[in-house]
Parts: C-alpha cells; sequence; structure tokens
C-alpha cells in the first residue's frame, strides 16, 4: 500500500521547488536577469556587504550588462539615477554601454551624467579597464567635453571638489575648447595655467579674493564655493556660521558636527537658524531627502550638536513621510533584526563607511508604515519572532531606534508568517524587511519554508499580497516572484508608493522591473 504519509494529497497550488542557493547555501529562487540587474542600479553600492564582496559585485553587474539587451541596461542606468538617486551603478551601466552601443550611450548621457560627481564616476570607470576598454573613444570624449561647455560655474565648481580623478585631470584629459572668454579661464585656473583673473566668472573671482583676504588676516565675506574649497583656509566660528547659513539643505545636514566642531552652534541665534533650516517643509520636500538619511545624520550627530538641531531632524524625518501612502486593509510589517543586518546598509566603504546599518533602515520602514497605519502588526524576527511592543503615536525615529536595539539571532523569513499561520490571523498585507539569507528554515527539497508558511496563510486570506523588501539585493529569493508577491531591491523614495500600487492591486504581473522597462530612453 502506498505510503500515504510522504504522498498526501497537496492543498492549493502546487509550490515550484527552489531554483537556486543563497550566500548562507540555503534553498533559494533565482531572479531573472533582469531582475538582477533591476534591483543592483536601483540600490546597488558596489561596497563589501555581510555576505558579498565589492568585486563579487562588479563581476555580477558586468555579467548581466553583457547577457541582456543595451536598451535594458540604459533604462536601469536612468532608473537607478533619477529613482534610486544611486551613484556608482548608473555610472557603471552607462559606461558598459560605451563598449557596447555608443549611439545609445550618447541618447541617455544627460539623463545619467547629471552633475560633476557622476562626470568624474564615468571617467574613472571607464579609464580603469573594467568595462572592457581604458580610453574614453571619440564619441563618449566628445560627451564628456559636452557637459563641460555647458555647466555653469557653480555645477563646474562643485565638480571641482574630488579626486580620483579631479575634474582637472578630466579636462585635461578630454581638452575642451570654450567659446566664451571666462570659461577658458576658468579652464586654465583650474589646471594651473596663467589666467586673466579679470575674466573669471564671478564667484571664482569671489574665491581668489577671498583666499588674499584670508592670507592677510582680513576678515572677508565667505564665497558661495563649495565648502570643502575653504576647509584648509583659516577660517573664523562667524566664517563658518556663514557657510551653514548659505549652505544647501543637504549640505548642512551632512556637516553638523563639522558646524559644532568649529564653534558655530556658540554663536548666538545659529543653532536655532540651522534647526530651522532642517525642519522647513519646502526644503525638506526640494532636497528629496530619503527617511534613512536622516536617521543617519540623527545617528551621526554628536554630543556638541545642540539638542534643538537634533530634534529638528527629527522632525525632517516626519516631513520626508508626507508622501508615504496609508494601505488599506490589515497590514503586517516583519522587520529582519537578525545578526547580520548589523552590515552597514552601503556595505563597507573603510573611512567612508555609514553609520546606518541594514537593522536600522529595517527598523525604519517598519516605523513609518506603523506610522502611516496606525493599526498594522510589527513582527520583528530572526530565528523567531521577536516579541516587542511599539506605540503607533510614537515618533518614527523613537520606534526605528527600539526596533535596532533588539540584533542577533539566525535568520528565518518565514517565522513571522508561520506566527500568524499558527494565529490564523486575518491579513491582507504582509511586508518583510530583510536581507533575504533564510537558513534557520532551510528545507532540503521542494519550496522553501517561506513560500510554503506563505501558500498556508493564503487559503484563509486569498487575497492578501507579500512584500519583500531585500536591503541589500542578492541573486536570489525566499519568495518566488508571482501576482501576489513583489520582490523590491533596496530601498528609495519610490519603495513606499510602489507597495501601495501592489497592494492596491495596480501593478502589473511584471512589478518594478515592469517600471525599469516603460522608461522612455527619449527625454521628455
Amino acid at each position: 500500500m502506498v505510503n500515504t504519509q510522504l504522498f498526501h494529497t497537496i492543498k492549493g497550488a502546487l509550490l515550484p521547488a527552489a531554483t537556486a542557493r543563497n550566500a548562507q547555501q540555503a534553498p533559494a529562487y533565482a531572479f531573472s536577469p533582469r531582475h538582477q540587474l533591476a534591483q543592483l542600479a536601483a540600490t546597488g553600492c558596489l561596497s563589501r556587504t555581510f555576505y558579498a564582496s565589492a568585486e563579487d559585485q562588479l563581476e555580477q553587474v558586468l555579467a548581466l550588462t553583457q547577457q541582456l539587451e543595451p536598451a535594458f541596461v540604459a533604462k536601469a542606468a536612468i532608473y537607478g539615477r533619477q529613482s534610486g538617486h544611486m551613484k556608482d551603478l548608473p555610472a557603471l551601466l552607462a559606461a558598459s554601454l560605451a563598449q557596447r552601443d555608443v549611439a545609445l550611450l550618447s541618447q541617455v548621457f544627460s539623463r545619467v551624467v547629471d552633475n560633476g560627481k557622476m562626470l568624474r564616476n564615468f571617467v574613472q570607470i571607464l579609464r580603469s579597464g573594467a568595462v572592457g576598454r581604458k580610453s574614453l573613444g571619440s564619441r563618449p570624449k566628445k560627451l564628456v567635453q559636452q557637459w563641460l561647455l555647458t555647466a555653469t560655474e557653480k555645477q563646474l565648481l562643485n565638480a571641482a571638489v574630488g579626486n580620483t580623478p579631479s575634474l582637472a585631470d578630466v579636462v585635461k584629459m578630454v581638452h575642451p575648447k570654450p567659446a566664451e572668454a571666462w570659461r577658458a579661464a576658468w579652464f586654465a585656473w583650474l589646471i594651473g595655467r596663467p589666467f586673466d583673473e579679470a575674466a573669471l566668472p564671478p564667484i571664482t573671482q569671489a574665491f581668489e579674493r577671498f583666499k588674499r583676504d584670508s592670507a592677510r588676516g582680513v576678515a572677508a565675506e565667505v564665497p558661495e564655493v563649495p565648502f570643502q574649497m575653504l576647509t584648509a583656509l583659516a577660517l573664523s566660528a562667524a566664517q563658518w556660521a556663514q557657510i551653514a547659513r548659505q549652505g544647501s539643505w543637504q549640505m548642512v545636514r551632512q556637516n553638523l558636527n563639522t558646524f559644532a566642531r568649529h564653534g558655530v552652534f556658540e554663536l548666538p541665534g545659529m543653532a536655532e537658524a540651522v534647526a530651522a533650516k532642517l525642519s522647513d517643509a519646502q526644503a525638506v520636500a526640494k532636497a528629496k531627502v530619503m527617511p534613512y538619511q536622516l536617521l543617519s545624520a540623527f545617528k551621526a550627530a554628536g554630543e556638541t550638536v545642540p539638542a534643538s538641531v537634533r530634534e529638528a531632524l527629527q522632525d525632517a524625518m516626519e516631513l520626508s513621510l508626507a508622501n508615504v501612502p496609508a494601505l488599506a486593509g490589515r497590514v503586517v510589517v516583519c522587520p529582519d533584526v537578525s545578526g547580520s543586518m548589523s552590515s552597514p546598509v552601503t556595505g563597507h566603504r573603510g573611512s567612508a563607511t555609514s553609520t546606518t546599518r541594514c537593522i536600522d533602515l529595517a527598523a525604519l520602514v517598519a516605523a513609518a508604515v506603523l506610522r502611516k497605519n496606525r493599526q498594522a502588526r510589527v513582527l520583528p524576527f530572526e530565528q523567531d519572532v521577536v516579541k516587542l511592543s511599539l506605540n503607533a503615536r510614537d515618533s518614527v525615529m523613537s520606534n526605528a531606534q527600539a526596533l535596532a536595539r533588539i540584533g542577533g539571532g539566525g535568520t528565518n523569513c518565514s517565522a513571522p508568517l508561520a506566527l500568524l499561520n499558527q494565529e490564523r490571523a486575518a491579513v491582507d498585507v504582509v511586508i518583510l524587511v530583510s536581507d533575504n539569507e533564510s537558513w534557520v528554515d532551510a528545507r532540503r527539497h521542494g519550496a522553501t519554508q517561506t513560500l510554503r508558511e506563505w501558500e498556508v496563510l493564503k487559503q484563509r486570506n486569498p487575497q492578501a499580497r507579500l512584500v519583500c523588501i531585500d536591503i541589500q539585493p542578492s541573486a536570489s529569493t525566499q519568495a518566488a516572484e508571482r501576482r501576489d508577491i513583489l520582490n523590491v531591491g533596496g530601498f528609495s523614495d519610490a519603495v513606499f508608493t510602489m507597495v501601495a500600487r501592489f497592494a492596491a492591486g495596480t501593478m502589473d504581473a511584471e512589478h518594478w522591473v515592469g517600471e525599469i522597462e516603460r522608461m522612455p530612453l527619449a527625454a521628455q
């Protein structure tokens, strides 16, 4: 007689067997090449993460650019830059087009290489030989020249901050031929050749005067140049205060400790002025700040940064979530608090390593969802679900910090789904925020335990939808992509809107890869 324990009738849909192994060698589902590139373009950092080295990620991206058609690579580069606000990956994808389809590169160049930092990234990647060539080539060279010949004085000054290569290196490399006298004088000034100071544009002239005045000990008004150009000069606290007053919102957010170190907050009214700037609703909206950037600034702010300024960062956090849509129905958000989530969210970058960890970002997503959905449940998990009570009325920053303080243990992505099944809970949307490297619940054969638990939940809640947000995107997932399952790589401003659209059933079966494919190649 047949073994009925072994060959029992399967309830519901036949689940697909796992097709890959994750970084912990546990069963997982491989993403298609398009999905892999889409995730890396939108969120990849080309730095060492908990599970992958920078070299591994670079090799993966380059292999994908060779597999996929150039048009999709170009769209992924645009999406990564414009929607993901990424730097390294979009520049790498654009550089790969210089080898595969230079006409397509010309079409999308200005939408990917949209500032001086991106220009220097693009040149460095091409010159490194990573994409199969070490020279720019005639068309890429003309594109770089065009950027240099059309950039404003402020854009050029911003581009002049940084090395490897410096903007001076780029100018010497491509030999732009300016038509305007001011631009010719500025390029000569940049590369250390004789120049006519009277022909320099106004901000650069003011900078030259300021350097002379500073050398003579004469107090002068600080010119509106990038503050990095001033750090070698002996500036007074009042001059640093002027830099803080006239700096951009993002620059002020990033340099609070620098201002504290130079005595800015000791001057009357300056703490209040900086706090007002950081919590200004219009400035926050214009800066397009990501919530995790505010969390990073809050965590990095030292004790010498006044409490009023730190509180302003919390106010800005609430403002940054103003456009986060509420989700209809019964919402459960599950942040991964396992040991691997202690890795920096942007990978290990030496002295430039972010203070924000993956667990901080997972906690932030959970706290933001709770803020906009007061009845939502939060189920932190590691090997099992961790009991924690959060108050939806508390600030996002407070709840995020409470979640991030848990930490430790192995990864079990199926744990919160198993708990919901034990409770026979009624749910409409489940959001898992993890690094997706589940191994505690690994099975030898068949579907992953995450997909098995989800299928059980679906038997009770046939309209339910699952969102898996992978903070450090990899080539696999614990829940295979299908109409009721959305896999999102990383985090950007677009994530909440995408989740809301998916939860409401207004996103098609291709999910966010479809978002990239619909991007127009021609500028609108």
